[in-house]
């Protein structure tokens, strides 16, 4: 029991860390691409300016239209205040919104190169952080797509109630009195393990030890809005143990 335990525990937990390793890497390169947009693209007019800002508003519409597809939300009513009337148009109603974002910044990069303001090398660069970004919305896809073996849920949450419920008749002769007790802490210690499994196995939802995207999520807004010198709010700490 306590062997086919700890292999579903390894087994959702590896979901749950690979998840948090991936939005992780997102933040990064969010980073990253924005400094490279801000740095290498030469042309500092005005225009260029709020045509930088626009685009670094699409890469935080990335990270938020992400989280509402592992979510299964729509999340358009969300990105309005970040990429232009037209754009939400084109990604209303569609399924894989990142996707349809990805290919906005790679049409202005396009644009900008052919304009002379990046070279091939810089393009390539910046075209490399793109093709991370697809790497980490394909690997959280593919978290979210493969959740684990419905037999190993149904077998652990059975065995589990059925090892609590003959756990006292195998120990009411050794422990006497005691007995109610000792089931008591080990019923509640495999109980709670069983539900754990089931929750994180699942890291992008949002019962209470799933990851917290949305705080993520405001954090790669935050600071790449604070890169790109781009008005906003302060970015609050939650003030209770619960992070959404």
């Amino acid at each position: 029991m306590p062997f086919f335990m700890g292999f579903c525990n390894s087994a959702s937990y590896d979901r749950f860390w690979e998840g948090r390793k991936l939005w992780g890497l997102l933040v990064i390169e969010t980073r990253s691409l924005t400094r490279q947009i801000l740095s290498l693209v030469n042309d500092s007019s005005s225009e260029a300016k709020e045509e930088k800002e626009k685009i670094i508003k699409l890469i935080s519409a990335f990270a938020w239209s992400l989280n509402f597809q592992l979510r299964d939300k729509s999340g358009t009513e969300h990105l309005e205040r970040l990429i232009s009337p037209e754009q939400l148009e084109q990604v209303k109603n569609k399924k894989f919104i990142p996707n349809i974002i990805l290919g906005f910044i790679a049409d202005w990069l396009k644009e900008q190169n052919k304009k002379g303001n990046i070279d091939t090398i810089v393009m390539t660069s910046m075209d490399h952080q793109l093709n991370q970004f697809s790497n980490i919305s394909g690997g959280c896809e593919r978290i979210y797509n493969t959740p684990l073996p419905f037999a190993y849920s149904v077998l652990l949450h059975r065995t589990v109630y059925l090892y609590c419920f003959w756990l006292p008749f195998g120990l009411v002769d050794t422990l006497g009195w005691m007995m109610p007790l000792i089931v008591l802490l080990i019923s509640y210690t495999f109980i709670a393990l069983d539900a754990i499994i089931r929750e994180i196995g699942e890291p992008f939802g949002e019962e209470e030890n799933d990851l917290a995207l949305n705080s993520i999520c405001r954090t790669i807004e935050f600071s790449i809005f604070e890169q790109a010198g781009i008005p906003q709010g302060e970015l609050k700490k939650p003030d209770t143990y619960f992070v959404d």
